[in-house]
């Protein structure tokens, strides 16, 4: 070793003196599941108060966090608060360890008893916003362990989340953590799901469980909760069906066909680009009319959504699009009219066409044309037009069109008046 290097080993490494290093909160979250004095300062705080007094355990909690660090030992705190003790690797509760007095497992599996633990949380939460992200975290950590809970604890556990997500403490989306395989495959995913919508079904409507789900992508995923040998509509309709949530079926099946409706739409438009042919169109949407259990008056405004979706409005100078309208309403008027067999459906297309009319400004003073392209063409019945103008106008831009229309509705009253003659005579 030369002298150089023999300096360099023995001299130490320079030190910044008062200088604190910080942990990163992963390393402190884990230092404090190992850092008892805390959890036992909340233990022995918490017997300290009379069995079931559940307000004076929210006063607890409340005064705890001016001493104990919360944010370092929030997830520690819920585990206790939900399990009623310290979760270890693989979600074990030690059983040698003291147990929380206080905690959802410990609670009586019945909705109201659940609900007023359930404010509990609510309230300290309310208190201490910064608990609520923290608190949304373990939830789910403690989610995947489904498996390993009696089957009384996974109930009041369900019947919990079911709250939380009324509450708002937590959204929809925790409940993602159950589509892990091994909770799918034996049906405790589905088992757990179906008492959280429950729940919510108890205490608020179809349309607001609809809002949670689809706000977190989760509407059109409920399905994937069933094992994989029964997902399928029949067992998901006789599931919930005996599980007495009917109206759950019904969102599905909304849903359902509210999304294959988006997806004819997006294919009808591109097909419509092609060099397809009217026979080639109309059999590609009966196709998906027979698969989707879809009715004329269901794909006649996605038809016309179609045909409005292959003028390029965007580009094209003013003088040129009701050319191009006309065009393309024109080209595909075949198709129009296979779709539009009854007296009902011509009067949701006319629907249909005034509300495009209104919402584009562009379209909206071609209304009249696009009506009498439609007549002549034997899509829209003179009854129709006439029926729409007396009764089955929409509200939107409503004095605008019946002005726009008002001479071709006298042109054809004349016609009716003159047939009606010819009749008598």
């Amino acid at each position: 070793m030369n002298s150089t290097q023999s300096q360099a080993s023995t001299n130490p490494k320079p030190v910044l003196h008062g200088v604190r290093i910080k942990q990163r909160k992963g390393v402190q979250k884990a230092n404090a599941k190992h850092e008892p004095e805390s959890i036992d300062q909340l233990l022995a705080q918490l017997k300290t108060v009379k069995g079931g007094d559940l307000d004076a355990i929210s006063a607890k909690l409340d005064i705890l966090g001016n001493t104990l660090e919360y944010r370092k030992y929030g997830d520690s705190l819920f585990e206790i608060l939900i399990t009623g003790g310290i979760l270890e690797p693989g979600g074990i509760i030690d059983d040698d360890a003291e147990r929380s007095p206080f905690c959802l497992f410990a609670a009586e599996d019945d909705a109201t008893v659940i609900k007023k633990y359930v404010d509990v949380f609510n309230k300290l939460i309310r208190r201490y916003k910064y608990l609520q992200r923290i608190f949304g975290e373990t939830l789910q950590n403690i989610l995947q362990f489904i498996n390993k809970w009696q089957p009384e604890e996974n109930s009041k556990l369900a019947k919990s989340t079911g709250f939380f997500i009324c509450m708002q403490l937590v959204p929809s989306s925790v409940l993602k953590v159950l589509l892990k395989d091994y909770l799918v495959k034996d049906g405790h995913a589905l088992d757990f799901t179906t008492t959280v919508f429950r729940t919510v079904l108890d205490n608020q409507n179809i349309e607001q469980l609809g809002r949670y789900l689809a706000s977190e992508g989760l509407n059109s995923r409920i399905i994937e909760f069933f094992p994989p040998n029964k997902r399928d509509e029949d067992c998901l309709v006789r599931h919930f069906e005996a599980e007495d949530m009917k109206e759950l079926v019904e969102y599905y099946r909304r849903n359902k066909k509210n999304s294959m409706k988006g997806s004819l739409l997006n294919d009808l438009s591109e097909l419509l680009l092609g060099d397809s042919s009217d026979a080639e169109v109309c059999q590609f949407i009966k196709d998906n009319m027979k698969e989707a259990s879809l009715t004329e008056a269901d794909v006649i405004p996605i038809i016309w959504q179609s045909i409005i979706n292959t003028i390029d409005s965007m580009s094209a100078r003013a003088d040129q699009i009701e050319a191009q309208v006309m065009r393309s309403i024109a080209q595909w008027t075949k198709v129009l009219e296979a779709f539009s067999t009854s007296p009902k459906t011509e009067i949701v297309l006319l629907q249909k066409v005034q509300s495009a009319c209104y919402e584009d400004v562009k379209l909206t003073k071609f209304f009249r044309r696009i009506v009498q392209t439609l007549y002549k063409n034997d899509v829209l019945s003179d009854n129709a037009i006439l029926y729409w103008n007396d009764k089955a106008h929409l509200a939107q831009g409503k004095t605008l069109f019946l002005k726009q229309l008002e001479p071709f509705v006298l042109w054809l009253r004349d016609n009716e008046s003159s047939d009606e003659e010819e009749d008598d005579e």
